[in-house]
């Protein structure tokens, strides 16, 4: 194993700071990081002379992602269909419920959703594609930490480290995830009754590519007001399908019978 540069892990750093903001001056980014002005300097400096950030005009001088980051980007968009092909699946399955159906990925001990459908309703859950949950909070979350194994997950959640709670329903007990997760790989279907949103239930699915890893998931959330046995059942059948497409179209062969 080799060790981390602290210079590429500040540049990083650095970057990740536009995630939530268009554009920093060197100020901004020197109170965000609690770095020494300098270093700042130096490393706002090379990112420039990089193309990694733009410097617009002003006092003082503020930055935004430059064309170097859209490069690269741009490759690793052209190297990943999973996005595009989630975004069309998931609406053909949110046309059929008027539900909002969203596709995720794991990211660590989070789920990032790389493709969201709405609802028409006027009353929906309120989310967004780059969004990141605790994943054991979410009925995506939860399948996509159902297909690893028993050290990957243990790395990502500890066995002796109770769980962050997003409401009073969520599971912090490591324990008692463990025991969720599964019953979640016997069923192949995850729920999230209100873990995440006291007002919302989901059900999700698992999606494969063609080496057959569980690469993402497909939920259906919807208002506890919509939510009832009848339309658990429909809404579960459903996402089973539209995951099944969504790895289909990844290459995924589900083994024979």
């Amino acid at each position: 194993m080799g060790r981390t540069v602290p210079a590429v892990t500040r540049a990083l750093d650095i970057l990740e700071l536009f995630l939530d903001r268009p554009s920093l001056s060197a100020p901004e980014i020197t109170e965000s990081l609690g770095l020494p002005r300098t270093t700042v300097h130096e490393l706002v400096t090379t990112l420039t002379d990089r193309a990694y950030l733009i410097p617009t005009p002003g006092q003082p001088t503020r930055y935004r992602l430059g064309m170097r980051l859209f490069q690269l980007g741009s490759v690793f968009a052209e190297q990943l269909d999973l996005a595009h092909e989630a975004r069309e699946v998931a609406q053909r399955v949110a046309a059929e419920c008027d539900e909002t159906v969203h596709v995720a990925v794991l990211d660590g001990a989070d789920v990032v959703y790389i493709a969201k459908v709405d609802s028409t309703h006027p009353v929906r859950m309120v989310s967004a594609v780059g969004r990141r949950l605790p994943a054991h909070c979410t009925g995506v979350g939860k399948m996509l930490l159902s297909g690893l194994s028993s050290d990957a997950l243990d790395a990502r959640v500890p066995r002796d480290r109770e769980l962050p709670g997003m409401t009073p329903h969520s599971i912090t007990s490591p324990a008692r995830l463990r025991a969720r997760l599964e019953r979640i790989r016997e069923a192949g279907l995850s729920y999230d009754e209100c873990e995440s949103n006291e007002a919302v239930y989901c059900v999700a699915a698992p999606i494969y590519d063609h080496t057959g890893d569980m690469v993402a998931a497909m939920s259906v959330s919807a208002p506890s007001l919509r939510w009832n046995g009848e339309r658990r059942e429909e809404w579960s059948e459903l996402i089973r399908r539209g995951a099944a497409e969504l790895s289909q179209r990844l290459g995924h062969r589900p083994p024979l019978p």
